[in-house]
């Protein structure tokens, strides 16, 4: 720590020696909500953070040719036309500690159960360069989250970018919470992601993580429906970056973000606000890069570190190809897709295994897993075909092969129904969907 502050202070000589700690101060002249229109400022940078009225702080998010807009991510009170705006010469950066593990944050370092900012605080990027390419390797390490039907059907591995689509309560962030809490003593760190979410969803799963032992492990990174909604567009960067800072020391890290539709629409209002030329569904023009430029983090390191990451998009009426959904769908490397008709019939986890998709699928599997994987898939993916086709069918006229495979389909249908944390391991996988489906 003392190295850290006498850096900054020798920043600050230097700035002083070569005449960079004059500030520009500007003037705003337009207020639209937590949007302002700024005067005056010559020589300010994108995300540069500003001082507005000597408290609020805010960033440059749009530069005009006469003007710049700058958004609010935290307002000290009422701002009208007039009030000064100043420069500070740096990116806004969130405010991270390595002491946050366990506890519920925001970007700005602070504790939000006990609304007190941590020791220690370390500026953080907001976003950082894209990790090259010839610092990742291929990603063939098994990801268990637990759950069965993912784990034997559409596995995930260290450093893959899976998506959870669904509509609204399906299950989609149930699955999320199951797959941190079955890290536990598997030396992964966990960062869920929460946009746009209430203080009190959030403190339940804070609760329930907390009664699994899974907050020993954990970070909650929260942008609160209350809170100005830049700081909802910044937070899913900012845990990228703090899972990034963990990565390069060597560390396998799990993200969760929740959500990602959520997400968009604040980039939608924000851009609306300041200007921007809107696009397909009023989004702006830079929507997918907005969100590829943020999924690209997950990789398996050189190094040996690893970022897996679990966004998650709501839907409505399970349409998933609307203009969100197929932009991230394109981003990742596989979707499980939740369907309502599958949970209001009591199957859990509602995983449509039909439109569900692992893209590396067996390549991250253990050879037993992989076998018996694949050749579970198959057959129950034949079983949902037929029973469809023979669901009211009198079963005592089919043929005995017919009746064999109802049969079969059904026993692994059973075994896939699983509650909410209880999880599987491997051992116990194998051994459960071993007696009814014998590998190739």
């Amino acid at each position: 720590m003392g190295n850290f502050v006498e850096g900054l202070v020798n920043a600050k000589l230097r700035n002083m020696k070569n005449m960079l700690n004059v500030y520009e101060v500007g003037h705003v002249v337009k207020v639209k909500d937590y949007i302002l229109e700024v005067t005056g400022l010559e020589n300010v940078g994108f995300y540069e953070r500003v001082v507005v009225a000597n408290y609020s702080v805010g960033y440059v998010t749009a530069i005009n040719k006469n003007s710049v807009m700058v958004a609010l991510l935290q307002r000290a009170g009422t701002i009208y036309v007039g009030d000064e705006v100043v420069t500070t010469g740096f990116d806004f950066c969130a405010m991270f500690s390595r002491a946050s593990m366990g506890h519920i944050i925001d970007i700005f370092g602070v504790d939000r159960l006990v609304s007190e900012k941590f020791e220690n605080l370390r500026p953080l990027p907001i976003e950082t360069a894209p990790i090259p390419i010839m610092e990742r390797t291929a990603v063939s390490r098994p990801f268990y989250t637990g759950i069965a039907g993912i784990d034997l059907i559409y596995p995930i591995g260290y450093g893959q970018r899976q998506l959870i689509i669904g509509d609204k309560k399906t299950g989609k962030t149930q699955i999320a919470l199951d797959t941190i809490v079955n890290q536990k003593d598997k030396n992964v760190i966990c960062i869920y992601i929460a946009v746009n979410k209430t203080k009190k969803n959030i403190k339940e799963m804070y609760d329930e993580l907390m009664k699994k032992g899974a907050m020993e492990h954990t970070i909650i990174l929260a942008a609160f429906n209350d809170d100005e909604p830049p700081v909802g567009f910044f937070t899913p960067y900012a845990g990228l970056s703090i899972a990034e800072s963990y990565m390069r020391d060597g560390q396998d890290v799990l993200v969760v973000i929740d959500d990602l539709k959520s997400h968009a629409d604040i980039h939608r209002e924000i851009s609306l606000l300041v200007g921007k030329i809107p696009g397909r569904d009023a989004y702006p023009p830079d929507i997918f890069y907005t969100h590829s430029r943020l999924l690209e983090k997950g990789c398996q390191h050189k190094d040996g570190g690893s970022i897996t990451i679990l966004p998650i998009v709501e839907t409505r009426g399970g349409d998933i190809t609307d203009y969100i959904s197929t932009n991230i769908i394109s981003i990742t490397d596989g979707q499980l897709v939740l369907s309502r008709k599958n949970f209001e019939k009591g199957q859990k986890p509602a995983i449509n295994y039909g439109l569900s998709v692992s893209r590396l699928g067996g390549a991250v599997q253990e050879s037993k897993m992989k076998k018996l994987g694949g050749k579970t898939r198959r057959e129950f993916l034949s079983y949902l075909e037929v029973k469809e086709v023979y669901e009211l069918a009198n079963t005592d006229e089919m043929s005995p092969e017919m009746q064999e495979k109802l049969t079969q389909g059904q026993q692994i249908q059973e075994r896939l129904l699983q509650y909410k944390y209880s999880p599987r391991n491997k051992e116990e996988i194998l051994h459960m969907f071993g007696e009814v489906v014998k590998p190739d």
